[in-house]
């Protein structure tokens, strides 16, 4: 057994199983880094999930799950689902959930909008005094080169890419948004000289994951915006920024991610201006 595969301790938090995973996930054999990649991209479905449903998903026979969670470092399936039904499941609930706890708040609307203000506010100050500058340039540099920007970022990272899409078309640079509707896959247009703005966010992507690799494997540049270091999409990328936003009700607005977005636009579309 070498030492990519043997086995661990078993991590005690979600944030320590992702720092594993995305340290480990590519040096594993072919199978166990499918199950790897399909377990990144639906951390949030790991607690309701069944061994049958993982390998199906990850397209691997059972029993390559089963040697997955023993690499992780747990006993079995079960002691991982645990895991994420100790840890991750409660700090995202349905929304029937979270809108039946505000409701149990006082103050009604005015509250509201005072508590998402200020979540906002707190998301922005973390910005302030968290952004890595030289990637920030970084990616800028590499995305004014591109002839074309493509851009993708679904669910709750869908509204950044959109709006990327717009301040991109308004300073009249090159840009395609992948917005996968109709499950169109638009990867052919990809050309040797573009480049891929790849957004997304815990729980991750699959597609938006998939389209990043594919765009590294071709030798494309590849630019992530996302919520950690460590996340599966941060391996794909040449440059990658990384935003959290402070959550109230369980609710995550959008404040320090469009904040960051409006500045990577703007940048780009200066730096293109005078090259």
């Amino acid at each position: 057994m070498n030492d990519d595969t043997k086995p661990q301790s078993a991590p005690e938090t979600v944030e320590a199983f992702c720092a594993r995973l995305a340290e480990r996930s590519e040096s594993l054999p072919k199978r166990l880094r499918q199950c790897a990649d399909h377990v990144a991209a639906n951390l949030d479905r790991i607690a309701v999930s069944t061994v049958a449903d993982l390998a199906a998903g990850a397209d691997v026979p059972p029993s390559a799950v089963m040697r997955f969670c023993q690499i992780m470092g747990f006993a079995g399936f079960s002691d991982m689902q645990r895991l994420f039904r100790d840890s991750y499941a409660p700090g995202f609930p349905d929304y029937a959930t979270r809108l039946a706890n505000l409701r149990g708040g006082a103050g009604g609307t005015g509250r509201l909008l005072a508590e998402f203000i200020e979540a906002g506010r707190l998301s922005l100050e973390g910005l302030a005094n968290s952004v890595d500058e030289p990637a920030l340039e970084a990616a800028v540099q590499r995305l004014a080169q591109a002839e074309m920007i493509h851009i993708m970022g679904l669910r709750r990272a869908y509204p950044v890419a959109s709006y990327l899409s717009y301040v991109l078309e308004k300073l009249s640079v090159p840009a395609m948004l992948h917005e996968g509707a109709g499950k169109l896959d638009h990867r052919h247009a990809l050309r040797p000289k573009d480049a891929v703005l790849a957004i997304s966010f815990a729980p991750y992507s699959e597609e938006t994951l998939s389209l990043a690799q594919d765009a590294r494997a071709r030798g494309l540049t590849v630019v992530a915006l996302t919520d950690h270091p460590r996340s599966p999409l941060a391996q794909s990328a040449h440059a990658c920024l990384t935003v959290q936003e402070v959550d109230f009700g369980a609710f995550r607005a959008l404040s320090a991610t469009i904040a960051l977005a409006i500045t990577l636009a703007v940048a780009v579309g200066t730096a293109r201006k005078t090259t």
